[in-house]
């Protein structure tokens, strides 16, 4: 949800208004979002940025937990679709193919991500990298790939050494 979202007759930026310093979460139960009945959950994230989440489930805990793991799914899913390899936009329509294309989307999204944590990228004005770590390791790895091979160090060749098994494990 954004700040501006309506609940009931406040916006979520009225309630943020009234979260406490200090405290972990303010749970809204039972308010009309967009029409829906919710329970809202409103929170400052260890950087001050607002986080804001509706849902049907319970308690504030249960909520949170439940969105740490979707969100994981949902920056694969915006890497896939909109804002990286545009999966929507496949001709392809027959199961096996599409379930071939999307594992190896979701292997290349791996590969970006490792690429890209260690790229340098600026910050905007709200302390955020300007790309996100996808965009920067699909980046570098498209340089890497167009780029002329000579006898020095080969790019691609360091950047598939990601996929070792010594470089993945922390």
């Amino acid at each position: 949800m954004r700040r501006d979202s309506p609940m009931d007759e406040w916006s979520a930026q009225d309630w943020l208004g009234r979260l406490q310093t200090g405290s972990a979460g303010l749970l809204v139960e039972h308010v009309e979002v967009y029409g829906q009945p919710m329970n809202v959950v409103l929170t400052f994230t260890p950087d001050g940025d607002a986080l804001i989440i509706a849902s049907n489930t319970g308690a504030v805990t249960a909520i949170q937990a439940q969105y740490r793991h979707r969100f994981r799914v949902e920056c694969l899913f915006r890497a896939l679709k909109s804002k990286g390899f545009k999966l929507e936009s496949t001709p392809m329509t027959l199961h096996d193919h599409v379930e071939r294309l999307l594992c190896l989307l979701t292997l290349t999204d791996v590969w970006c991500v490792l690429v890209g944590i260690p790229e340098i990228c600026p910050n905007k004005q709200h302390g955020r990298r300007a790309w996100s770590v996808v965009t920067l390791g699909l980046r570098a790895l498209v340089r890497a790939i167009s780029r002329k091979v000579d006898h020095e160090e080969v790019p691609l060749l360091r950047l598939i050494d990601l996929f070792m098994p010594s470089k993945t494990h922390s």
